[in-house]
């Protein structure tokens, strides 16, 4: 589905974050990259690993819309019908994510530092720059961390 009212899938959430959220986020990557610049390759495929298991907003907001979800239901079934009406909004809140990449739990993971898996993405790319990986394709220097975030940000 493509319109201009719907923001594109890689970025609607840094759209709808905070600019010092997304600089704070930013420059943490960016801080990550830089320490690994003199790191061993098993040091830098120890990051790696841990990036890929490192849990991106998506991943936060679904487990968090699942479990409030669950308690409404619960509530609905033991105690009070209008407890339902739980699971109702989750679903609308749900549905408004994923449409613009904003919903009312959003500004708070976000400051927590939860982030997307593209900025997850763009970190591994830069890492996997440092290791070597990309060595044959890329004859310039790699010593600076921001240029190596620009190529992996492309």
């Amino acid at each position: 589905m493509r319109s201009n009212m719907i923001p594109a899938t890689g970025t609607r959430v840094e759209r709808q974050t905070a600019a010092q959220h997304n600089l704070r986020i930013r420059r943490q990557t960016e801080r990550s990259v830089a320490r690994h610049y003199a790191k061993s390759h098993y040091e830098i495929t120890r990051r790696l690993r841990d990036l890929d298991h490192e849990w991106d907003i998506e991943r936060v907001l679904e487990i968090n819309a699942a479990s409030v979800s669950l308690i409404g239901l619960i509530a609905g079934a033991i105690w009070h019908r209008r407890a339902f009406v739980v699971p109702a909004v989750v679903a609308g809140f749900l549905l408004q994510h994923a449409l613009h990449g904003w919903c009312p739990p959003l500004p708070l993971f976000r400051r927590l530092g939860f982030r997307t898996a593209r900025e997850i993405y763009i970190e591994r790319i830069a890492l996997k720059f440092l290791r070597g990986d990309f060595k044959d394709f890329c004859q310039e220097d790699v010593g600076n961390a921001g240029p190596l975030m620009a190529a992996a940000s492309k």
